[in-house]
């Protein structure tokens, strides 16, 4: 005879009632939420902010390249100075590698929020100081060479400002919409640029010409100072995800010497190679948005406030064209949305460089624009996989590391490349067959080797295994830990299996 459960007390003896087995605890995130009521909003402010200041100043230096080439650098010949301005861009992430390794290991040591602090500080002073800087013309050689430490000074301090504070916003939020979180954060790429847009735009057309760039567009650097104090602000007022902060005081009570680094490159370079080959497409086209479009407006014939409205557009829709991306991802999954999507950049990439030379400011317009469309779409999965493929003890150094590998070489190159190219050819279509064939790569690496941690929560979960007698999951039925829940083996872990009430 085999023996059934009590039942429960209200009830009579004639009326038993099996009990059912416990309902599985919800996400650590939603057990955050329920504590301190939504943290992850606050968090996702203080990510955003940090990715506004960081491509603010990234912005600034692409739309005055002009102007500064001018400042800072000897007359005589303009593309040589210009060419020279752009060296100052690639710069500041040729660091980033290595500054992102430095502090992704912190991250991964003493956790997100303070290396939040230090990149907001750090990218605040390379960026003000530069409105500061005396110019050739009063300082001689000293210019140039000071404002590349500016660079170096911003590019440390940027190295994983985007990586750790999309990683901090991903551990706080739902885990079921980390494509449309990483699409804020993506989006929130756009709104420094917009900002820096706007008020160059402002400048421009309120200031007299020698006014503007005698001393006027120093304003806009130091317009950087109070937006970085109100991130620091709300950093300081956030708290580490509570799985994250039990794995960091594991590892502190445990005393063995972390090496994230050395375990990333050794265990995890073919995620980083998938992750940097996936974006390099992605990688080139907002280097183009942010740092070459407005100059190849200017120098194809179109006034100052006609590349910069169209400036000003790309990053008004960049944003929600993010934002919609990863809702996409989420839905219908990452692989559908990224292959597409660079299918379509493969297509469009060249047309958008006819444009630009054509003439007509309505075609360049439009192009422009939808380019950005596109660009900014995929942009929230390929974030996922930059952050998420890798387990938390690695993951600071990990994504840092890739993404900014893939953003030195590829994306911060691209101005350059793309000036050079023009010298050489004549015509802006020749970058315009080097994007697509890097676009042709990325699709080739979405369809055939996709990162799992893009789709990871819409996979079938494994079949469902009725629990033991007394409400006890059955073996092989118990709940495996979120893909890139910290603590867990990372993208190949099992993934969460809803356990059945005891008939």
């Amino acid at each position: 005879m085999t023996n059934t459960p009590a039942p429960p007390a209200s009830s009579s003896p004639a009326e038993e009632t099996p009990t059912p087995a416990p309902l599985p605890a919800p996400p650590a995130a939603e057990q955050a939420e329920q504590r301190s009521g939504s943290p992850w909003r606050k968090v996702l402010w203080a990510a955003m902010l940090g990715n506004a200041v960081e491509w603010y100043d990234n912005a600034l230096y692409g739309i005055l390249a002009v102007v500064m080439s001018r400042t800072f650098f000897p007359g005589g010949d303009p593309a040589v100075a210009l060419i020279s301005t752009y060296l100052g861009l690639i710069l500041s992430y040729a660091i980033r590698p290595v500054g992102g390794t430095l502090m992704g290991r912190l991250a991964d040591v003493k956790g997100h929020r303070y290396v939040l602090t230090v990149t907001i500080v750090l990218m605040s002073i390379g960026t003000v100081a530069i409105g500061v800087l005396p110019a050739y013309s009063v300082i001689g050689v000293a210019a140039p060479v000071l404002l590349a430490l500016c660079r170096l000074v911003q590019g440390l301090g940027a190295s994983a400002e985007y990586t750790v504070a999309t990683n901090f916003l991903l551990e706080h939020g739902p885990r079921k919409k980390r494509n449309y979180l990483s699409g804020w954060a993506v989006g929130s790429t756009s709104l420094g640029p917009l900002i820096a847009s706007v008020l160059a735009y402002i400048l421009i057309v309120t200031l007299p010409s020698g006014a503007f760039n005698s001393w006027g567009w120093r304003l806009l650097f130091l317009l950087a100072a109070p937006l970085s104090l109100v991130t620091l602000y709300i950093r300081r007022h956030t708290t580490e995800a509570p799985e994250y902060q039990r794995v960091l005081e594991e590892a502190k009570n445990n005393q063995v010497e972390q090496t994230p680094f050395r375990e990333a490159v050794r265990g995890h370079w073919r995620d980083m190679l998938r992750a940097i080959g996936l974006g390099a497409g992605q990688r080139v086209g907002s280097f183009m948005i942010q740092s070459y479009f407005v100059t190849a407006l200017v120098q194809n014939g179109f006034g100052e406030d006609q590349a910069l409205l169209a400036a000003i557009l790309t990053y008004v829709v960049g944003a929600p064209a993010a934002i919609w991306g990863g809702w996409i991802a989420d839905k219908h999954g990452g692989k559908r949305l990224l292959v597409f999507g660079y299918g379509v950049f493969v297509l469009f990439t060249v047309p958008t460089f006819l444009a630009i030379e054509s003439g007509s400011f309505a075609l360049a317009f439009v192009a422009v624009v939808v380019f950005t469309v596109i660009n900014n779409v995929i942009g929230g999965p390929l974030t996922t996989a930059y952050v998420m493929s890798f387990p938390a003890h690695v993951r600071g150094t990990a994504a840092a590391l890739n993404y900014n590998l893939g953003t030195t070489l590829l994306g911060g190159t691209a101005p350059l490349l793309a000036s050079w190219l023009v010298g050489t050819t004549g015509t802006e279509v020749s970058f315009g067959w080097y994007m697509a064939a890097i676009c042709l790569g990325s699709a080739l690496v979405a369809a055939f080797a996709l990162p799992k941690a893009i789709d990871a929560l819409r996979e079938p979960a494994a079949p469902e295994a009725a629990p033991a007698p007394g409400g006890t999951p059955a073996p092989g039925s118990a709940t495996a830990p979120d893909p890139a829940a910290p603590g867990s083996s990372g993208p190949e872990a099992g993934h969460q299996v809803k356990e059945v009430p005891q008939p």
